[in-house]
């Protein structure tokens, strides 16, 4: 069963998501330059959102290479003495698999669950003396069979939801990578986009009032923007992925549900304040398969109201692929719009409020 999530948001003047030169990330699509947002982007934004909508932190992870700090502070905790637990960490790690530098970082972000902090700690307590007396800390070796038993328990994402969620890959062992059971697509503008700039000037509040002129001056790059956004969630992925956990798994789809409605980037924030909601929503609940809808908008919208017109090819495109392709696998369908009406759905699939949308979406993955 495949959950789907369809939104439209309009963003203000915004940089949410720059590129390397700091200019808001682009596209072209149909021919035309469009505003984007990166799909990691998006993903983070919801993830960290998780704890908010019924999830214990427990039940989510962490994507980071600072496993030796926070291993040996749960060491130091338990009595050991701070640098020798730092070396016996590093010495596992590199048991496992996993290079550590000067800095004592893993050579790549790790996306492990919480839990893996704990676990770790235990191996290092229990295998303390021959990881004391290792002679290559922070040097990485291949593991033996039962050296990799061990680094797949510590390791293991089952609890996680996000990692659940949008999986993981370890480039240097497969044992660890975990199928995502999320798929999410680069927001693209359902329009044509120009990237503009802001060229701002501050000035010395100290100065002298004789002294004219700037003491800063500079520009940031924005775009205003109504994008398309799409995500869905293969609910039997996911249960698998959660070691078939249903209570965790149907408590995860309902948190994923609510972050990706709410899920806003971070970027440039504190100078664009571009905190708006999506503006109409569509779900779908369908047994199999999944409809991106981005080709409504292969011909990018004009005229004034780009929400109504958005709105309207969005659903009109939805509503065409049902009579082509049959809407036999679809087992919910529901709908709502914050500043307008929904064309070319039954009213019976049109709802007012967000609660009754997601209550209903909720419903049906368990229908």
């Amino acid at each position: 069963m495949i959950l789907e999530l369809h939104l439209l948001q309009s963003f203000p003047v915004s940089n949410l998501n720059r590129d390397d030169v700091g200019q808001p990330k682009t596209a072209t699509f149909g021919g035309h330059n469009r505003a984007r947002i990166s799909s990691q982007s998006l993903k983070r934004a919801a993830r960290l959102l998780f704890n908010d909508y019924g999830l214990d932190h427990t039940e989510t992870g962490v994507r980071t290479k600072r496993l030796v700090g926070s291993t040996t502070e749960v060491l130091t905790a338990q009595g050991r003495p701070a640098e020798e637990a730092r070396r016996v960490v590093v010495a596992a790690l590199g048991r496992f698999g996993f290079g550590v530098d000067t800095k004592d970082l893993t050579q790549y972000l790790l996306f492990v669950g919480r839990a893996s902090i704990d676990r770790l700690a235990r191996y290092c307590v229990e295998n303390w003396d021959a990881l004391a007396a290792a002679d290559k800390k922070g040097v990485k070796a291949k593991p033996d069979k039962a050296t990799a038993a061990a680094a797949k328990h510590v390791l293991d994402g089952v609890g996680a939801v996000d990692v659940a969620l949008f999986g993981r890959m370890i480039a240097d062992n497969k044992d660890f990578n975990v199928d995502a059971a999320c798929q999410v697509a680069h927001a693209l503008s359902t329009h044509a986009v120009v990237n503009e700039f802001d060229f701002y000037t501050a000035v010395d509040d100290l100065k002298a009032d004789e002294d004219s002129g700037a003491d800063m001056i500079g520009t940031v790059d924005f775009n205003s923007a109504c994008y398309y956004r799409y995500a869905n969630v293969d609910l039997a992925q996911l249960s698998r992925n959660l070691g078939e956990d249903d209570d965790l798994a149907a408590r995860g789809v309902k948190a994923w549900l609510h972050a990706f409605v709410h899920a806003v980037p971070g970027g440039k924030q504190n100078s664009t304040a571009a905190r708006t909601m999506p503006d109409t929503l569509l779900g779908v609940v369908r047994d199999a398969g999944a409809w991106n809808l981005a080709n409504a908008f292969l011909k990018p919208v004009t005229g004034s109201d780009l929400m109504v017109t958005s709105t309207e090819l969005l659903t009109r495109h939805f509503a065409q692929l049902r009579r082509f392709y049959g809407d036999g696998g679809l087992r919910t369908v529901v709908a709502a719009s914050v500043s307008g009406t929904v064309p070319h759905l039954s009213d019976e699939e049109v709802v007012t409020d967000i609660e009754e949308f997601t209550g209903r979406l909720l419903a049906g993955t368990t229908a």
